[in-house]
């Protein structure tokens, strides 16, 4: 029984693992599809004051309101990581590591998909 109870606890953190690496796919007529981690793609999605949870749009009419909160986010990121390191060397720790991919680098697909989309005047949709 033990192995069963094992294997039953496996199942189940392999399919936690697999909910949290679920897929959003953003598509547009102009564009290639951007897929983005529903774990990285959420944050983007809070910050156009969209719900990450189901399917969405993102109207031309909002797309400058929404390069810009992308640039907000991604500065925001930086800035507090600049202060963390600033922090622990103050204090004499060790400098804390970051994810070697950050949110500059992951916004890149989609500030070219909304920059693209604004010019064409054409949404994007994701989670449909």
């Amino acid at each position: 029984m033990p192995v069963l109870y094992a294997d039953a606890v496996w199942a189940q953190d392999a399919a936690l693992k697999v909910k949290h690496m679920s897929l959003i796919r953003f598509q547009s007529r102009e564009t290639a599809d951007v897929l983005m981690f529903a774990q990285h793609a959420t944050p983007f999605l809070e910050a156009w004051g969209k719900d990450a949870k189901g399917p969405g749009v993102l109207l031309p009419v909002d797309m400058p309101r929404a390069k810009a909160a992308t640039l907000q986010l991604v500065q925001a990121e930086e800035a507090q990581q600049a202060q963390q390191i600033a922090d622990a060397k103050a204090q004499g720790q060790p400098v804390p590591s970051f994810e070697p991919i950050g949110l500059r680098q992951r916004s890149v697909p989609l500030l070219e998909m909304i920059r693209r989309c604004e010019g064409a005047e054409v949404e994007i949709v994701w989670g449909v």
